[in-house]
């Protein structure tokens, strides 16, 4: 208003959560520019704390931006998290109308689609209960129906889908094909769930510390994720919280401190797979067991394997101690996999112990394959467990 410089634009770090800074102020969003066409789809995919969340609540006018402008045509429906739009005192068919008011919409026009929107929720039992008495999934389950069903031209949808169950996620994800592709609506769909992305979308937007990375087809968009930023991963000599599953039943008697991988990165079918796992002993811990899982990258992150060592006895008297994990016969088809790590004890047929767990530290690529009609592993083919895993003390 006086004329001057926004003092905002002069100040701020870019979003790198990783990293400590120096300023009061960041910048979760910087030279975001983006155009979504009608009837397209897009995936939003990203880190956690790359800003997905927060563009989307730009794009729905939750979150006015410090600089820049947003330009659509239509109405925008926005599911951005549970019990978004939702008034808690209010039942789940008073929330319908004032849903549908608030996307401008006349009450003749919601009674029309009312039927519609129950039949899809599932929760005609409780439609006339307060919405506070739902439970997470419920809720979920009521606003994705209200915002598909009361016909917004642009769908807006984070990763609240993880919390319903998995028919409610194939209803929807059917529904948000049915708009896109029938309807002629548009969709911009955040998730961390790589097939979902893979199913529903035809294009992709990668987002990094809040900048664009990668724009395209949702293949190469996926593709250049999990490759360049997971399958990046070589050596972790350190384990950072961010690779710490979060598992309550995790006890820490026995820590992951390290991991590294002996193969190089590409490796023959025929190889036997070699790591080191660094463990610091916190409690007074005498024997344990190391468990890798693996992940297929080209499959979108589906376990293909799962590998246990036998019972490992620690030496007296030693906090600290190296495990070489060795897995042979792994069976494993041509492509690109990740490696999860857990140390505990127990029978993995009934009950398990949790000592400690990371996750996405190590990476591996099966490049020769004794069989040339296999070439890459199809996640439908289930889960291997693997044989003749040894752990052994350096």
């Amino acid at each position: 208003m006086q004329g001057k410089e926004d003092p905002f634009l002069k100040i701020g770090e870019t979003n790198k959560r990783n990293s400590k800074g120096d300023s009061e102020y960041i910048w979760a969003l910087r030279d975001i520019n983006f155009e979504v066409m009608p009837g397209e789809v897009l995936g939003i995919i990203g880190k956690n704390g790359a800003g997905k969340s927060t563009l989307l609540k730009i794009l729905s006018k939750v979150t006015g931006p410090t600089t820049g402008s947003i330009q659509y045509n239509g109405r925008i429906g926005s599911l951005l998290e549970v019990g978004t739009g939702f008034h808690p005192e209010l039942t789940g068919r008073e929330n319908i109308f004032l849903n549908g008011a608030i996307l401008g919409m006349s009450k003749t026009e919601i009674r029309t689609k009312l039927d519609e929107i129950v039949d899809f929720s599932g929760v005609e039992r409780y439609l006339d209960t307060p919405v506070k008495r739902y439970s997470s999934g419920m809720t979920v389950r009521l606003g994705f129906a209200v915002a598909a069903h009361l016909e917004p031209e642009i769908l807006v949808v984070d990763e609240v889908l993880a919390v319903g169950d998995a028919e409610f996620q194939k209803k929807a994800i059917g529904k948000m094909q049915d708009v896109s592709k029938n309807e002629g609506r548009t969709v911009l769909f955040v998730s961390h769930n790589m097939e979902s992305i893979r199913n529903l979308c035809k294009s992709g937007l990668l987002i990094s510390d809040g900048c664009v990375e990668k724009t395209g087809d949702i293949e190469d968009v996926v593709n250049y994720y999990i490759t360049d930023n997971l399958a990046s991963v070589g050596n972790c000599d350190e384990i950072s919280d961010m690779q710490k599953y979060r598992i309550s039943a995790t006890t820490k008697e026995i820590e992951i401190t390290g991991v590294k991988r002996i193969n190089e990165y590409k490796v023959d079918a025929d190889e036997i797979l070699e790591f080191l796992i660094h463990l610091k002993k916190n409690e007074n811990i005498e024997k344990f067991q190391l468990m890798g899982l693996i992940d297929a990258v080209s499959v979108g992150g589906n376990r293909v394997g799962m590998a246990y060592s036998d019972v490992i006895f620690l030496p007296a008297g030693k906090n600290k101690c190296t495990v070489r994990f060795k897995i042979s016969n792994h069976n494993l088809a041509k492509g690109k996999y990740i490696m999860d790590f857990w140390v505990g004890i127990g029978d993995v047929t009934s009950s398990i112990k949790y000592y400690d767990a990371v996750y996405d530290t190590l990476t591996f690529e099966i490049e020769k394959i004794r069989a040339v009609y296999i070439n890459e592993w199809n996640h439908y083919w289930g889960h291997n467990c693997f044989t003749n895993v040894k752990g052994t003390i350096e």
